[in-house]
């Protein structure tokens, strides 16, 4: 029996008539909005330069769905809000994710959910660094040209596995088996990469094998520029700054309290709790002050900025170190160093609106495929978002509100003869900026 002719149940009337419901529409999408994305993914050729680092052993003359097709096809799946690759059942059939992969509604269906299965589980460790030299090779495109200095946020993020996945491990801070995956945005909010690895605190040896790879591949492609590093404690160690000054490379980091750094601030910290104390109507006290010390397992002694506060609660010390000689320690502190804190909102997005922390197959590669999957899909989206005009709410509008409002358009597809007519609701509220994006994006950069 066709379930699909069967009226829907439970309908009270309206306006004084009966309603009849049945998905029998025909051609019908409720994805208009991922023509947008394909159009993006066109200029950027995310699916193209993932699938050039993927071996692929089929008979070429009888393949039906290229590489490229395959990858294109999750990603459009993920920024549209389908993690989950049970979803191709369905959308394969969908005439506007058909058009996204220049097909016509009436061809034949899109690859089925054990297909992309069979892709997510095809890369080895060999086109797992590919691709992670393919995500930087992306982010340098996306410039329209070289410059001069750029912000790289370093940072690390947990994601909870329920099964036997390699490289799972038990995190006491979060109680539970996981990941705990590397990520690294630009001061833009632009992805760079991700690396996945067990759910620890990494070493200062691992992160520097981290930065010396990333940092190889943007001096490949940008030899002169400038590149600051930003992080918190966790990735603050002799090793990663040593290594830094090594190889000329700007660094503002995080550092834990410790007894050393705190008898350089007992002065300062007395005298914002009595200020505090004196005017508690005016608020919280902040105090800033630099010096040059350093641990016991430091090479060298280095800078130091302190920030006091004192309020209500008590005080609380934040400390940093930072090879920059100019700027004041407040400036440096609040207009540099804070400006961390958006990766944080970055990997909520990467995580919460495009569920990157779907790393459930059984092989690490294939997880950390997925991880680059998922980055895909945050450029698409990212760059979405910066195509809308600099002064307007869309530019900072969080992903699932441009999917809530860009891409979940309904559409009813006529396919003529010699052409594809899309009946978008008369009443869509955004027709607007959608006309806007799509007449910027011819002018991305490529």
């Amino acid at each position: 029996m066709n379930h699909s002719t069967l009226p829907l149940p439970g309908l009270s009337p309206g306006g004084g008539k009966s309603v009849l419901a049945r998905f029998d529409g025909g051609l019908l999408s409720s994805d208009a909005g991922v023509l947008a994305l394909r159009e993006v993914e066109k200029r950027l050729g995310v699916a193209e330069r993932l699938a050039a680092c993927i071996d692929d052993p089929r008979s070429q003359d009888q393949v039906v769905h290229r590489l490229p097709d395959l990858i294109r096809f999750r990603l459009l799946m993920i920024a549209a809000g389908y993690a989950d690759g049970n979803d191709a059942i369905s959308l394969r059939s969908d005439p506007i994710f058909k058009m996204a992969q220049d097909g016509l509604p009436s061809e034949r269906d899109l690859a089925s959910q054990p297909t992309l299965s069979r892709l997510e589980n095809r890369p080895d460790a060999r086109s797992r660094v590919r691709m992670g030299r393919a995500m930087v090779e992306l982010y340098c495109a996306s410039f329209r040209q070289v410059p001069k200095q750029i912000v790289l946020d370093l940072d690390d993020t947990f994601d909870a596995v329920h099964g036997d996945q390699q490289l799972r491990l038990f995190n006491a801070h979060y109680d539970e088996y996981g990941f705990q995956p590397m990520v690294v945005f630009d001061g833009e909010g632009r992805f760079i990469t991700a690396v996945l690895r067990p759910a620890r605190r990494p070493k200062g040896s691992e992160i520097r094998a981290h930065l010396r790879r990333l940092i190889r591949a943007l001096r490949a492609h940008w030899p002169t520029t400038r590149i600051l590093i930003r992080a918190d404690s966790h990735d603050c160690g002799p090793v990663v700054i040593d290594w830094c000054r090594a190889n000329r490379i700007d660094f503002i980091l995080g550092v834990a309290s410790t007894s050393t750094l705190r008898r350089h601030i007992t002065g300062l910290e007395a005298s914002a709790k009595a200020r505090f104390a004196a005017a508690p109507q005016r608020g919280k006290v902040r105090r800033f002050t630099e010096f040059f010390d350093g641990a016991a397992s430091w090479s060298r002694v280095e800078r130091i900025i302190a920030r006091v506060e004192a309020g209500a609660q008590g005080s609380d010390t934040r400390f940093i170190v930072t090879n920059l000689t100019g700027g004041r320690a407040k400036m440096l502190y609040e207009r540099i160093y804070c400006r961390r804190g958006m990766a944080e909102n970055h990997i909520k997005a990467w995580k919460a609106h495009l569920a990157a922390d779907r790393t459930s197959c059984t092989k690490a590669t294939a997880n950390q495929f997925r991880l680059f999957l998922h980055a895909g899909a945050y450029w698409l989206m990212w760059v979405l978002r910066a195509r809308m005009p600099k002064r307007s709410l869309w530019r900072i509008a969080q992903f699932d509100t441009l999917r809530l409002r860009l891409i979940k358009i309904a559409a009813r597809v006529v396919e003529r003869k010699t052409q594809i007519q899309l009946h978008l609701p008369s009443a869509c509220p955004d027709q607007t900026i959608l006309r806007v994006v799509l007449g910027r994006l011819p002018r991305l950069v490529t």
